[in-house]
């Protein structure tokens, strides 16, 4: 319960509500190069800032409407059923070599009294359940639900001293600090994977290397290992003594179907909403709660794969056992020395661009498991394959350990944040809470 120190506001007292700018579709694509076009897939649920759903603009720009790091943006639409993200709140996090634009969906915050509001405090204030009951009461549209900086501004309700709000922020924002953390240290990971099969698979470099007499960044039991010739297949030019052959070789659809009241309510559900643009592990899942059709069961370590045009970007390893949608390929290397092999191709652009050309129907263009095993691919010998999955596992588990953290690390968040913006639970009460659950 908040004390007599607490004021009463209005919100429209202390920000302003800026709207976004309406970007032309005609610049607007769904994979790099190009300005971040935010949208409200951008925002978790629960409010803050959600990588990976971008958009991007190339097109001409109003500077006015670039977003910087450290700006408050709040969604002002939402496509999804339960109005999963309307009037939820993010900070724009520091953009490396892009620009963040601000489009007409979101609104930017701006603070008028920097004296009795912290922008921080504003941030986690507007992600209260209070707060979003009132703006989902407001909101517009059947299909599509839609607020506006009036009905945010209209939001009334109680703040405590400028110091014991900056000292709220800190608590809950040490936690999103070190979840923004970990989701960097993912991200590093993710491209040391990827450089490292591009550089074997690909490129070919050791083979290279070897050839030429070359040093490689390889120790010398892995080094040789690798031919130092070439020689021709139907693929063109391949190491000597590998193979052509197909991703159906040395993975597999292991088809596991089960029914809706075979399933458990609380078991993790993965659908393609779940599931961002070709990361090496999946960070998000619900539950399987009111499933009403069939799913495939999966289990943790093997890998889901979009089967949808315009989804085929969307893969990534299961962090859990769990069920997910049919519109999903559950995919299992044949041997686990294939592992880090199969996890390399299935997130490769050449892969994406293999199964879109492959798609077939009109409304719904889909691929297969039959289309994608036939996938053409060099393949290593399974002592090379297995050398490269022993040197993927140790980073691919640690992503996945690191999400796990992150779901702890939001939660305890999220059990803090209205215990703190109420004053139920007052700072130094919080700071012990806060220590206790990390």
């Amino acid at each position: 319960m908040a004390n007599d120190a607490w004021t009463d506001i209005k919100l429209s007292d202390v920000i302003d509500v800026k709207h976004g700018f309406a970007f032309s579709g005609d610049h607007i694509a769904d994979e790099p190069p190009g300005d971040i076009l935010l949208t409200p897939g951008n925002f978790a649920v629960g409010g803050g800032f959600k990588r990976g759903k971008y958009k991007y603009y190339r097109g001409p720009v109003p500077e006015e409407y670039v977003l910087h790091e450290g700006d408050l943006i709040v969604t002002m639409t939402d496509l999804s059923k339960q109005s999963d993200t309307l009037g939820y709140a993010a900070i724009v996090p520091t953009p490396v070599n892009v620009r963040f634009l601000h489009n007409q969906r979101l609104g930017r915050v701006l603070i008028r009294d920097s004296a009795k509001l912290d922008g921080r405090f504003t941030s986690y204030l507007l992600r209260t359940d209070k707060y979003r009951r009132e703006v989902l009461a407001g909101a517009t549209g059947t299909t599509v639900k839609h607020t506006s900086p009036d009905r945010i501004l209209n939001y009334r309700t109680s703040i405590p001293p400028l110091s014991e709000q900056r000292a709220i922020a800190q608590i809950l924002g040490s936690l999103d600090d070190k979840i923004e953390l970990n989701r960097r240290m993912n991200d590093t990971l993710e491209a040391m994977a990827r450089a490292l099969f591009q550089s074997w698979f690909v490129d070919f470099d050791p083979v290279r290397a070897k050839g030429e007499g070359r040093a490689w960044h390889l120790s010398a039991q892995l080094a040789d290992l690798f031919p130092g010739s070439f020689e021709s297949s139907e693929l063109g030019e391949i190491p000597n003594g590998w193979n052509s052959g197909t991703l159906g070789d040395v993975a597999d659809h292991p088809r596991r179907s089960v029914r809706p009241d075979e399933i458990d309510p609380a078991t993790p559900y993965i659908a393609l909403e779940h599931m961002p643009r070709r990361s090496i592990a999946l960070s998000e899942w619900g539950l399987a709660d009111g499933l009403e059709s069939n799913k495939f069961e999966f289990e943790r370590g093997e890998m889901l794969f979009g089967k949808l045009r315009p989804y085929f970007h969307k893969v990534g390893i299961a962090p859990v056992n769990g069920v997910c949608s049919t519109d999903i390929v559950v995919v299992a290397p044949r041997k686990d020395a294939w592992f880090g092999f199969v996890l390399g191709h299935l997130c490769s652009d050449a892969f994406v661009n293999y199964t879109n050309s492959g798609s077939t129907g009109t409304k719904m263009p889909r691929t297969s498991w039959s289309e994608m095993a036939r996938y053409q691919t060099v393949l290593p010998p399974k002592n090379i394959a297995a050398a490269f999955t022993d040197l993927i596992r140790p980073l691919t588990d640690r992503i996945i350990v690191s999400i796990h953290e992150c779901r702890t690390l939001a939660a305890l968040r999220d059990t803090l944040l209205p215990k703190l913006i109420s004053g139920e639970l007052r700072v130094k009460d919080a700071e012990q809470f806060a220590a206790g659950g990390l």
